[in-house]
């Protein structure tokens, strides 16, 4: 391998590991902030904020807002902490799950609005999992 090979090889890859942490930390912060609101914030405040909130139990609202900010948690932590960081593509990877089920059930009650929502969050989610299973994974402690 040539010094210029080398150089590229190690450009490319310090670029592909800014582009994971920009998408694990995007993703991490807004389904932090998602999950964080509709775990939290009274039941009504929700269902005037969310039209959908009414069409489900409220226990469901509250476990979607645990399930995705204990996701965001996982986009970032095992990496930042190399502590089990293969949890981080499989929290990325779950966290698709949960946009490709939102978006089936906004679909069915005829909130296209709320697509570009999860179609966004989906791609950050699903691009940093791809990015730390394949491209650059984090090495565990």
């Amino acid at each position: 391998m040539t010094t210029a090979t080398l150089n590229e090889t190690t450009s490319s890859r310090t670029g592909a590991k800014v582009a994971a942490w920009v998408l694990q930390g995007l993703a991490g912060v807004a389904f932090l902030m998602a999950g964080a609101m509709k775990s939290t914030q009274p039941m009504d405040a929700l269902h005037t904020a969310m039209a959908w909130s009414t069409a489900v139990p409220d226990g469901m609202v509250r476990f979607i807002g645990v399930s995705e900010f204990l996701g965001g948690l996982g986009l970032i932590l095992p990496a930042l902490t190399r502590i089990k960081p293969a949890l981080t593509p499989l929290a990325g990877a779950l966290l698709v799950v949960v946009m490709v089920l939102a978006a089936g059930f906004h679909v069915m009650r005829g909130e296209l609005q709320a697509l570009p929502i999860n179609a966004v969050l989906g791609l950050l989610a699903g691009g940093a999992a791809y990015l730390r299973w394949k491209v650059v994974p984090v090495q565990p402690r």
